[in-house]
């Protein structure tokens, strides 16, 4: 491969496959309330729960009326976190023979509350294990040393500790048009903070935003390059019930094309860090709540399209660092 897969790492680091259980741990998100105006213009208040976890999204269709049929009935599938965490074994087993496991706190800001209470939800996860990784997601506005400090204290000989923290681009007009809520140097700070306690970080990032172009990629590559040891790269997806969706639908947003999107992943990758782990390419929103893009191949195939415009190339990952 012409970037450093996740896979590989992971094989490399333990020596197998880990898979993922995420893991919707009741959190909330500061970006949502009130004073936020609803959060992130993508984000349609699913919070990004692993499909498995939702054993009642197999009745959606992508026409179902969104607040009457997905917005007000999603929340009550919530399971219990030891009821997630057999389910996400049993189906990782079932599907792919799973030995090993890391738990992923994945849905919405799993930093977001008191110190007791991340104690507490933090302590049940890792009840139910054993995992290989902790895998926090969360904002930069929501990283602070008394955080680090609880998070750090759980790394161990046995179980390594990750942070993944959503920044999306690295041009602060867009984060404010996106209203992340967030500024660019607010990532820095926790970024920098996150190496300093020693943990492996992960940023995720959104290619092809509105009013985003090359050199916007390029700039979000290398701040990322600063410090993250990973990377996952989402292509724009207009989700239901979403602010993007009105713009959508009033023709004010243009989504990038399978081929512009490969290209603009072909830039960031070639100005990344040439050692960053490249966790995810593509993004996967359930069909029932996507509006747009519907045309774009799925993962496997989309890799295949990439690895060969990159050999097309010559471009490996890392080429145009500096």
């Amino acid at each position: 491969m012409r970037w450093n897969t996740y896979t590989a790492y992971l094989k490399k680091k333990y020596g197998m496959k880990v898979f993922r259980i995420g893991i919707d741990a009741g959190f909330s998100c500061p970006n949502r309330e009130s004073g936020r105006h609803g959060g992130c213009a993508f984000c349609d208040g699913t919070g990004s729960v692993a499909v498995y976890q939702r054993k009642g999204e197999g009745g959606f269709r992508h026409d179902s009326d969104y607040e009457k049929d997905v917005a007000e009935k999603m929340p009550c599938y919530r399971l219990s976190i030891k009821e997630q965490i057999e389910n996400g074994k049993a189906f990782l087993y079932a599907r792919y023979k799973a030995e090993a496991y890391s738990a992923y706190l994945q849905s919405f800001t799993n930093t977001y509350g008191p110190i007791e209470h991340l104690k507490s939800i933090y302590d049940e996860v890792l009840r139910y294990g054993p995992f290989k990784q902790l895998i926090i997601s969360t904002r930069p506005d929501e990283i602070d040393r008394r955080k680090l400090d609880l998070i750090s204290g759980y790394k161990s000989d046995d179980l390594s500790v990750e942070i993944e923290l959503g920044l999306q681009s690295a041009n602060n007009s867009t984060l404010e048009y996106i209203n992340r809520g967030h500024s660019v140097e607010c990532y820095l700070e926790a970024a920098r903070l996150v190496k300093e306690y020693g943990l492996f970080l992960s940023t995720h990032v959104i290619l092809g935003l509105p009013r985003e172009g090359k050199q916007d990629f390029i700039n979000t590559a290398r701040t990322v390059s600063r410090y993250s040891d990973a990377v996952k790269i989402h292509n724009l997806n207009i989700a239901g019930g979403t602010r993007l969706q009105d713009e959508w639908n009033e023709g004010k947003i243009r989504l990038l094309s399978v081929d512009e999107y490969i290209e603009a992943v072909e830039v960031f990758l070639s100005h990344l860090r040439p050692d960053i782990v490249i966790e995810r390419l593509i993004t996967e929103t359930p069909a029932h709540r996507l509006v747009a893009p519907r045309d774009f191949p799925d993962k496997s195939k989309f890799i295949q399209m990439l690895e060969k415009k990159m050999e097309e190339d010559g471009i490996e990952e890392g080429s145009s660092y500096e």
